[in-house]
């Protein structure tokens, strides 16, 4: 049976790891919020969206009415994709969280084109918490194979 403090660093890591899975969600969710923000006109934006849909959004709004409408979907598609990376980050796949991790870690790279140093210190922080929750992903695994070991002996 596993004592308190085993149990409380076993939440403990979990939380951490559903943090981290979670991001991939903030990530979609706020650049699709940015993108419905620029179409409504407004001139502000939330720091964590993606470049991409930012790049993608600027240049639909040199085109006009119908452009944006292409935008918004591409955006969609875009942010689509990391909540892709999220649920299979929330099943414990690797994969999602690396490829997640490479893709936003590029997206960052827009920003530095631009100068935008606030966006990059975003994404390094993103990816921080990101890369917290694979760490704590592998931890439980190992917490899980160790309980395992603990009961058949």
């Amino acid at each position: 049976m596993e004592d308190s403090k085993a149990i409380e660093e076993k939440l403990k890591t979990e939380r951490r790891f559903k943090s981290g899975a979670n991001w991939f969600f903030w990530i979609a969710g706020l650049s699709i919020i940015n993108s419905i923000i620029l179409i409504a006109g407004g001139k502000w934006n939330f720091i964590v969206g993606l470049g991409i849909t930012q790049l993608i959004d600027a240049i639909a709004s040199e085109i006009g009415t119908a452009g944006m409408g292409v935008a918004l979907v591409l955006d969609i598609i875009v942010a689509g994709i990391f909540v892709i990376f999220g649920i299979f980050a929330r099943k414990r796949y690797t994969w999602s969280f690396i490829i997640g991790m490479i893709l936003y870690a590029l997206d960052g790279v827009l920003f530095f084109v631009v100068q935008d140093w606030l966006g990059i210190g975003f994404h390094i922080l993103v990816l921080f918490f990101i890369y917290s929750g694979l760490s704590a992903m592998k931890k439980l695994s190992q917490m899980k194979q160790e309980q395992e070991k603990t009961v058949k002996a």
